[in-house]
């Protein structure tokens, strides 16, 4: 059974706002931005209040709160740290958060400028180091390719049927990359590094939101990232030499670029999805990472 519905607006944000956090309820409210997971409202000129509007992204809420604060202090971008824990209570019954409004716009809008490879690999070397005692593990992502082989493999299959993006190549890369050693390293990984989630000024990074996929795992899943968001090889060359991925840690990259592009490119729209590029078969983000994997097998 599909999960109700939460209805969502300026009220339900204003009200517990100014019943836990009286200073900040006079700056004005404005516009709207709605994820799959996540309603967010920007406060005033500096602000943005981020409520889970499903029931299963409580926990990612919870997540982001714990682990945020002290991660942020290590990465060279900005991220939604939350500066104030709204707690359930009369009007809404889960935990929301005041996080910084980070300007920009997002990488599936503005591309990444093609020298920007650096201050990726910057941004992933900065965040993927051991992971603290008691971090969190994500079923989805970070975990061996094996685990997932089932599902890419089905999603291929469709994508073979309506595309031309599943080649012989791509097919022997995902077999190479569940072959391909595992690291048993626990280190931090984002977990979603979609373009969706990168802002971007100027074709410069400078944040990086939405981590309530934050685990500890194989950082593998976030390198997949490389295809998603440079569209000439020698950016995705620069990218990897620069963070210094050894060869299968670029083999498993792959395969998890595969498994992005094969999740987003192979589901239905659900009905009432807020996002509904994200799984519309073939997705432009998905078929672009497929394709440049292609380019560079």
């Amino acid at each position: 059974m599909a999960e109700p519905k939460l209805r969502i607006d300026e009220r339900l944000v204003a009200d517990p706002l100014r019943a836990q956090h009286p200073d900040l309820a006079d700056l004005p409210i404005h516009e709207r931005h709605s994820g799959w997971d996540n309603v967010t409202y920007r406060l005033g000129d500096d602000l943005a209040v981020r409520v889970p509007r499903r029931r299963a992204a409580v926990e990612l809420t919870i997540k982001e709160q714990t682990w945020l604060p002290s991660l942020a202090r290590q990465l060279p971008v900005a991220v939604p740290v939350p500066l104030r824990v709204g707690v359930p209570g009369e009007g809404f019954a889960r935990p929301w958060s005041v996080v910084p409004w980070i300007p920009g716009t997002t990488a599936d809008v503005e591309p990444l400028g093609a020298a920007e490879g650096s201050r990726v690999a910057d941004f992933l070397a900065a965040l993927h180091t051991i992971a603290s005692p008691g971090a969190p593990t994500n079923p989805f992502r970070g975990t061996p390719l094996r685990d997932r082989a089932g599902d890419v493999e089905g999603r291929l299959a469709r994508l073979s049927d309506r595309t031309d993006l599943v080649t012989p190549d791509l097919l022997r890369a995902w077999r190479r990359a569940v072959a391909a050693p595992a690291d048993r390293a626990r280190r931090w990984l984002h977990g979603d590094l979609h373009p969706s989630n990168l802002i971007v000024r100027g074709g410069i990074l400078t944040g990086v939101i939405d981590w309530g996929d934050l685990a500890a795992g194989d950082v593998a899943t976030d390198l997949a990232a490389v295809w998603m968001l440079f569209e000439g090889r020698p950016a995705r060359t620069a990218c990897l030499a620069s963070y210094g991925a050894p060869e299968a840690l670029v083999v498993r990259a792959m395969g998890w670029a595969i498994f992005f592009g094969s999740a987003f490119g192979a589901l239905p729209t659900p009905a009432g999805d807020p996002m509904p590029a994200l799984g519309r078969p073939p997705d432009r983000v998905a078929a672009a990472a497929l394709r440049r994997l292609a380019e560079d097998l």
